[in-house]
């Protein structure tokens, strides 16, 4: 394990705590659910305006009163699992994309599972929005997060709101 330093915050979303993990440089580098549902306090000082700044925007987007974010990024993953990163941050809020759409739109359909794989493997949940791709049937597929919280997640983020019948 590399011996860089991760300043983190915390955001108590509908969905569970969202842990936020930043560079030294300020950047974003994860972002994801602590299982556990319990917080730690802020490590450095230095970091809490980028943290204050990201958790900001993330109550905004929980709100619904946000559809992007202008964090500084930095997740850690090869070069592939780059490229498929920014592929999803260009899937528009309230839209979706399949896995096989992805594979396309990276020069090769039989990449679908590479691509399924490093979907799997983002490092900034909700930000890089992985939660925005589903199968080809429209069916709701892993999410590393839980699917009940990228069904909530898709649910929040679709134009077309319904009200429970029960």
């Amino acid at each position: 394990m590399s011996s860089e330093h991760y300043y983190t915050g915390y955001l108590d979303t509908p969905i569970g705590i969202l842990q936020l993990g930043f560079t030294e440089e300020k950047k974003l580098c994860f972002a994801h659910f602590n299982e556990d549902d319990v917080f730690t306090e802020v490590a450095n000082s230095m970091q809490v305006e980028e943290i204050q700044t990201a958790i900001a925007q993330l109550k905004e987007y929980f709100e619904g009163t946000r559809k992007t974010f202008s964090i500084p990024l930095a997740p850690k993953g090869t070069y592939f699992q780059k490229k498929v990163w920014e592929k999803l941050e260009k899937i528009p809020f309230g839209k979706t994309a399949s896995y096989q759409e992805m594979a396309n739109q990276l020069g090769d359909p039989k990449v679908i599972r590479a691509a399924a794989s490093a979907n799997g493997k983002n490092p900034i949940a909700v930000i890089i929005p992985c939660h925005r791709v589903i199968g080809s049937d429209g069916s709701l597929t892993g999410y590393a997060g839980g699917l009940h919280r990228k069904k909530w997640l898709l649910e929040h983020e679709s134009p077309v709101k319904q009200q429970s019948l029960f």
